[in-house]
């Protein structure tokens, strides 16, 4: 015979039944976010993500990761500003366009004294070479993939050690590499 509460109700049951709605809550709370960054869109049609658009969704949506809303905001097609579209490391011709664009908006942080841009353009390209690294690592990972995610991980690198020299580094490497 089940054991009841003080209440009459089945313990069992009950932590049944929270289970199902903590369950339903996530999956409310996630559709309810696209859902709200569809509408925040269509309000606003934005013809690019800004830095005015991005910390207004970003307020708007809170809370919520910048990762998610970059995944849900670049699913809209919209074009994004540099810092707010990342690093997109998906081919080696992504990579150097997205460092050189972060290059633009560093050095231009650093040239009037915005420090907290600057910290955030370092941020998006750290973040970028843990995956890249963290996909290297992953045994599914084929044996190419791994190699090419290995390479993007240290073209980062050394943006990251002289954002400066980067430009001019990654000129000589594509010569050294050979067609891809």
């Amino acid at each position: 015979m089940p054991r009841k509460s003080s209440d009459g109700a089945d313990p069992l049951a009950r932590r049944r039944v929270e289970k199902s709605l903590d369950a339903a809550r996530t999956s409310a709370c996630a559709t309810s976010t696209k859902r709200r960054l569809v509408d925040y869109l269509a309000s606003r049609e934005p013809a690019r993500i800004t830095e005015d658009v991005w910390l207004e969704a970003r307020a708007h949506l809170a809370p919520v990761s910048d990762s998610y809303l970059r995944a849900l905001l670049q699913a809209s097609q919209i074009p994004f500003d540099q810092p707010w579209a990342g690093v997109c490391q998906h081919t080696f011709e992504e990579l150097e366009g997205s460092l050189r664009e972060m290059l633009e908006v560093y050095l231009a942080a650093q040239a009037v004294g915005d420090r907290e841009r600057a910290r955030y353009v370092r941020r998006q390209v750290i973040a970028a070479k843990d995956r890249a690294k963290f996909a290297a690592r992953n045994p599914r990972t084929s044996p190419e993939k791994r190699a090419a995610k290995e390479e993007m991980a240290q073209w980062m690198l050394v943006w990251l050690e002289n954002p400066e020299v980067f430009p001019a580094w990654v000129e000589v490497r594509k010569r050294l590499q050979g067609p891809a």
